[in-house]
């Protein structure tokens, strides 16, 4: 291998190690006595990653020899793979890496508006993703019927607007409770279909906002996605009967200040609301979902 030191009197020890193969591994110490050792290498079989595996023992052994037993903890991280196939890496709302048990890539095409992928997962069967968010997967009935008011509400003869849910289990699940009437918006813009509405004056016993998440900024003045939601939150009220319910999603639970910053935004509507939340946990999101 060959070696490459770099040592600062302030800031430890760096060490990068480089196999003719290209393989690379380098050796991190701090000060305060934090020793990082990261290996990259090109494997594409399991012969590989299982010599991988074994070297890394090695190093653990070594570093253990090497500091007397004084090592007050050893963690090894799973390897992260890159560049293949299959992605099956996606970032939760609160910014956690979670790794998913993909084994096939059932579609993956570009629309006019977003990308749209279908994953195959050993655990969540397909999951739907749009433009690099996880979306919805077939394990996730959770989360349909809590936008629904988790079997708490009656549909038989009532008026139903969806707005959004566009993987259809939404609309499955409420057809089946025998509604009045069904208000699926589907490729048209919410927005003036909306306005139409309030002005017809149309009005419905619930509205169920399946469009997007409460936004993860805590600038609402600042994001655009922020002035969409009130937008969709003012006119949903202006077609929702006095005594009609209004079902929509939140975040990752952990987005504490931006769940706070949607339930202000309650308070600014024109017309006095009483809400409520639940919490409940979506499989393939792999959080809890108020």
């Amino acid at each position: 291998m060959t070696e490459t030191v770099h040592n600062w009197e302030d800031h430890g020890y760096l060490a990068t190690y480089i196999k003719k193969n290209g393989s690379f591994a380098n050796l991190r110490i701090h000060p305060h006595g934090l020793v990082l050792v990261d290996l990259q290498s090109y494997n594409d079989h399991t012969k590989g990653r299982e010599e991988t595996d074994q070297l890394l023992n090695k190093v653990e052994e070594r570093m253990k020899e090497f500091f007397h037993g004084n090592l007050k903890r050893v963690k090894r991280l799973p390897a992260i793979l890159r560049g293949g196939v299959i992605d099956r890496y996606w970032p939760t709302a609160d910014g956690r890496l979670v790794e998913y048990d993909i084994d096939e890539v059932v579609y993956d095409e570009d629309s006019p508006f977003q990308n749209i992928k279908i994953l195959h997962s050993k655990q969540f069967g397909n999951i739907l993703i749009l433009s690099g968010d996880v979306n919805l997967a077939e394990s996730d009935l959770a989360y349909t019927r809590a936008i629904m008011g988790s079997g708490k509400e009656d549909y038989t003869g009532k008026e139903v607007l969806i707005l959004g849910g566009g993987d259809g289990g939404i609309l499955y699940e409420i057809v089946k409770l025998k509604p009045k009437m069904v208000t699926m918006v589907l490729i048209e813009d919410c927005i003036p279909v909306l306005k139409r509405y309030a002005k017809e004056g149309r009005m419905f016993d619930y509205v169920i906002n399946d469009l997007t998440a409460v936004p993860i900024s805590t600038s609402p003045e600042e994001d655009s996605t922020w002035e969409f939601l009130r937008l969709i939150l003012d006119l949903s009220m202006k077609v929702l009967k006095q005594d009609g319910k209004y079902f929509t999603q939140g975040n990752c639970i952990n987005l504490t200040d931006a769940l706070t910053l949607y339930e202000e935004q309650l308070s600014r509507l024109y017309c006095p609301v009483e809400f409520s939340k639940e919490i409940v946990c979506v499989p393939s999101y792999m959080e809890l979902y108020p």
